[in-house]
């Protein structure tokens, strides 16, 4: 497959800088950059080259943009470029190379145009991490669904991904829950739907201790047991740990998210005690009042922070020790050169203590702290039940897919009942994730029913519904796409369309770049409203000849690249609505 657009206008206007005379008052390294444009009237890309070089070689950006035009070669691959405004260069891709880029698009199923990384990294994603014995609630959903997501996309350009569900299997938590199960559990219940009652008894136990601080104390007796090896405790905690897996899954088949691992954080245990023992001994940890911490003196952020805290005065471990310990077993069992923390912002300070002690522990590998923002609900608070309770994950996921069962019924009653179901579920799971991965990860949304499932906007039933229409052409002509001999554009719907599609290959490697989904779901949505306005401009099967096989290839493209982005945000598709 060739390059993209921009990549081959950059090497020809680097030359264009280079024969105006002013290569030698370049920056360093400078690279001219080649954006889409950001009005297509006037052009497919354009750069500001000649603004940003303007003042430093002392001459007006519009005379420089002049000479720069003068001296570039768009011999073919563009047309004679344009200046617009204060010294943008625009340039239009001429027409047969882009048909051409077309018809490449169309052989190449499986990639769409776009490359796999040259240098591909071992990457360790570590999202969603829920803890054992409660239920996932809503506040889940961005570090699962974002993470998930950049899972599949590192996965597609080619990277070694791990993804790791660090799972809170271990804590104060237990004591309690171990009470619990001794005294107040309900074994129906716990075998009907065990994460529930689960949450229960550690709801109960709490009450309890709370009105009665001795059973504070007998809760904890019971968590130094577990601690100890004590076979009744640990049974029971096997056994809460298995439960609480099989309930997590349940949620993770609906959300069609996997993990290559569930390493939580028992998984440490034994190596904490080692770890801190290392550290004191390499003089990055010390005592302080009783307590083993790392201190920072020398890094501008962290040196008027608190310590981080890796074992408490009662020899109890902390977060960051289980943190520590678990980069350590990623670089060195997983020969990770990346690892990707998706965790709410909250947590930035804890993560860069973490981040700057595995440096001076001597790991070379490159951190990511991927964080995001809170979920509110229409009053602009957290998104809470009308009771104030945390909302749960699975009833998000149930209500969305019971809403979206309304829409199908109302629209095409006469559908069969599984095949209404199936639809339901793809559309209602689908407007939960890209209600997410539609915005910036760190801003703060709005959680809206109306509007995750409205049929027009920026929503996952309008993209679905246009990849659906590009399937309904094919059904409608009684075949499958066959084929065509010779892409001919002759309109300028057609060629927006085109562009749009080409550009995929742009979009997809720079999502990495800051973690942002979001760019990608821009696209998708920029795809589909070119695909509706060349819908209602062009007459697809009215038309004759190669106009018609040329508009069928554009339909085909279109849905390929629908389906295939969806996938890339873990949505997946249906064809019909």
């Amino acid at each position: 497959m060739a390059a993209t657009f921009p990549a081959l206008i950059q090497p020809r206007l680097a030359a264009a800088l280079q024969a105006t005379g002013i290569s030698g008052d370049l920056p360093d390294g400078f690279v001219p950059s080649v954006d889409p444009a950001q009005n297509p009237q006037f052009g497919d890309y354009q750069t500001n080259a000649a603004m940003v070089l303007a003042k430093q070689v002392k001459k007006n950006p519009r005379e420089l943009a002049a000479e720069i035009v003068e001296k570039f070669d768009g011999e073919g691959l563009t047309e004679t470029p344009e200046i617009a405004g204060p010294g943008f260069i625009n340039f239009r891709i001429r027409k047969n190379v882009l048909e051409q880029r077309v018809e490449d698009l169309l052989e190449d199923t499986d990639r769409l145009g776009v490359e796999e990384v040259t240098d591909p990294e071992t990457i360790v994603i570590d999202f969603s991490a829920p803890n054992v014995a409660k239920p996932m609630h809503v506040g889940h959903i961005r570090s699962t669904i974002i993470g998930d997501s950049l899972a599949r996309i590192a996965r597609f350009l080619g990277h070694n991904v791990i993804s790791d569900n660090h799972i809170g299997d271990w804590g104060t938590q237990f004591g309690m829950i171990l009470y619990g199960w001794k005294n107040v559990l309900d074994k129906e219940a716990l075998e009907a739907d065990p994460v529930p009652e689960l949450l229960r008894v550690y709801k109960e136990v709490n009450k309890l201790c709370s009105e009665d601080p001795d059973l504070r104390e007998v809760c904890k007796a019971q968590l130094v047991d577990l601690q100890a090896g004590d076979k009744e405790n640990l049974k029971i905690w096997e056994e809460c740990v298995e439960l609480s897996k099989v309930g997590l899954q349940k949620i993770y088949d609906k959300l069609d998210v996997a993990f290559d691992h569930w390493l939580g954080e028992s998984f440490y245990n034994d190596k904490l005690q080692p770890l801190v023992d290392n550290l004191v001994g390499k003089g990055i940890a010390s005592e302080s009042d009783g307590a083993i911490c790392i201190f920072f003196p020398e890094h501008e952020k962290l040196a008027d922070q608190p310590p981080a805290i890796i074992q408490k005065g009662d020899g109890g471990f902390l977060y960051a020790t289980t943190d520590l310990a678990t980069i350590e077993h990623r670089v060195q069992e997983f020969g990770a050169t990346s690892i990707w923390y998706v965790v709410g912002a909250p947590q930035q300070l804890h993560f860069d203590q973490i981040f700057e002690a595995a440096r001076l522990m001597g790991h070379n590998v490159d951190l990511q702290f991927v964080s995001f923002g809170s979920i509110l609900g229409k009053d602009r608070k957290m998104f809470k039940t009308r009771d104030g309770d945390t909302v749960q994950l699975d009833d998000v996921l149930d209500e969305s897919v019971a809403r979206a069962r309304k829409i199908v019924e109302e629209k095409n009653p006469e559908f069969p009942e599984q095949e209404k179901a199936e639809i339901a579920r793809v559309i209602g799971i689908g407007a939960v994730k890209y209600a997410e991965l539609s915005q910036f990860r760190m801003t703060d949304y709005i959680f809206d029913w109306d509007n995750m499932l409205a049929l027009k906007g920026n929503t996952a039933p309008y993209l679905l519904n246009a990849y659906v229409r590009t399937r309904a052409i094919f059904r409608k002509m009684g075949s499958d796409f066959q084929g065509v001999d010779h892409i001919e554009i002759t309109e300028a719907a057609e060629s927006a369309l085109a562009m749009k599609l080409a550009q995929y290959a742009e979009v997809v490697p720079s999502i990495l770049t800051d973690f942002r989904p979001n760019t990608l779901a821009t696209y998708i949505y920029e795809l589909a409203t070119t695909y509706h306005k060349f819908w209602e401009a062009c007459p697809v099967l009215k038309a004759e000849g190669a106009v018609k096989e040329s508009r069928l290839a554009l339909c085909e493209l279109t849905g390929r690249v629908l389906k295939h982005a969806l996938g890339l945000l873990g949505i997946q598709t249906t064809e019909k609505m």
